[in-house]
């Protein structure tokens, strides 16, 4: 399937978000994928909708793993052809039209949604497949609450004619997917427990025995998978266990590709073909990047609210651990959720804190009775360790703020 010819307005604005994107590059303002899809959208409004237009899409939305999942998926679907995606992680509107325009006429296309868009998305773009991959508390300062979320994902699936991808261990989630007509069920685990007590239906308690999980006063409970993650490896829907070689770290990852598997093979892609795709992913924007500077061998792990610094703690060695906050917009205002984290994984390494938020870490930890240096800064901190591995645990802007540090050295 080949994308159709594009009308002439639409063909401008293509143009235009190309040129602002690589303007933005060019001039060190960023990779340009806000800027190029704001403009080509100004100039032609139904822009997205004319992109997206003759491409097999897949959407990926959830609270956590959203960049990592699209990853794998369009290294899984890339057996079938060129794949369109947002890799760098721009997961609205405007980044999706720069994603798009950037790629050309590709038959796939693999989008990371930010789950509060994804019903004006699904409306603009008409993917043939949606990948639900959990929901948690996030951003408290101005995102909704996690039942109202799934409660709108639920209502935005009711007759549409899309395939789902379904993370079978989460109860909102799996709420929010049973209102689609056709849905696959992944066995992706869920850590994080504190924000799925409460039956989205009825508001009774859920109840959990090991991998089972269900409604005290409604027949909401987990259904069956058709994907699992089992030990090292995936069992797909014939009962076929297949090892799962990733270089990214943690079960999370592993569910991650489970995920992955699941949506491509909608497509037809054989699992056996996928793998090897799969296992060439090193690192994605950044996360789980692993850089050596001055004898020291530092691991990058992004973690943005309580179920991210849970996965991130079972992902980290246990070497000296620098935690590093922020609250500016993009990572939220609110740092109350770091007492939803139980930082007692630390316990029995070397932790330093940075980042502008430090104040809020430093009394938190001393309420987990956990002892820290406070360190003002990444290079202070690379210094004040011996040589040897350094893991990083930062949320978004602290992230990005110690990549580019890294960058300039380099």
């Amino acid at each position: 399937m080949t994308t159709k010819k594009l009308p002439l307005r639409a063909k401008l604005a293509t143009s235009a978000t190309r040129g602002a994107a690589a303007l933005s590059r060019a001039t060190g303002r960023g990779d340009g994928s806000v800027i190029g899809g704001r403009i080509g959208l100004m100039i032609d409004p139904n822009l997205l909708t004319e992109l997206a237009a003759g491409r097999r899409i897949v959407l990926i939305s959830g609270t956590n793993g959203k960049t990592t999942t699209t990853r794998l998926t369009t290294a899984a679907v890339s057996v079938l052809g060129e794949v369109a995606s947002n890799a760098l992680g721009a997961n609205m509107p405007t980044g999706h039209t720069s994603a798009l325009a950037k790629a050309g006429p590709t038959p796939y296309a693999v989008l990371e949604v930010d789950e509060h868009y994804l019903p004006q998305v699904l409306d603009t773009t008409r993917p043939r497949v949606v990948a639900l991959l959990n929901l948690s508390r996030d951003q408290l300062d101005r995102a909704k609450e996690v039942a109202m979320m799934a409660a709108l994902w639920r209502e935005t699936l009711v007759g549409r004619d899309v395939h789902v991808v379904a993370n079978a261990d989460d109860p909102m989630v799996t709420w929010a997917a049973q209102s689609a007509e056709h849905v696959t069920w992944v066995a992706a685990g869920q850590r994080w427990h504190d924000d799925s007590w409460v039956c989205p239906e009825c508001g009774s308690a859920i109840e959990r025995n090991g991998d089972a999980w269900w409604c005290n006063g409604c027949p909401l409970r987990r259904p069956v998978p058709e994907w699992t993650v089992q030990q090292d490896g995936v069992v797909d829907p014939t009962g076929t266990y297949h090892e799962v070689k990733l270089q990214l770290p943690g079960r999370v990852n592993r569910a991650n590709a489970a995920t992955a598997l699941a949506v491509a093979a909608h497509f037809r892609v054989r699992v056996e073909d996928a793998l090897p795709r799969l296992a060439e992913v090193k690192s994605v924007a950044g996360r789980y990047a692993t850089v050596e500077r001055d004898g020291r061998l530092i691991r990058l792990l992004l973690a943005k609210n309580p179920a991210g610094w849970l996965e991130a703690f079972d992902m980290a060695e246990q070497v000296p651990t620098l935690l590093s906050i922020n609250a500016r917009d993009p990572d939220g205002l609110d740092t109350s959720w770091l007492y939803d984290v139980d930082f007692s994984p630390l316990r029995g390494r070397r932790v330093l804190i940075s980042g502008d938020r430090a104040m809020d870490l430093a009394v938190r930890l001393t309420v987990n009775a956990i002892p820290f240096e406070h360190i003002p800064s990444f290079s202070q901190a690379l210094a004040s360790v011996p040589p040897g591995r350094l893991e990083v645990i930062a949320n978004y802007t602290a992230f990005q703020d110690i990549r580019a540090e890294l960058d300039r050295v380099n």
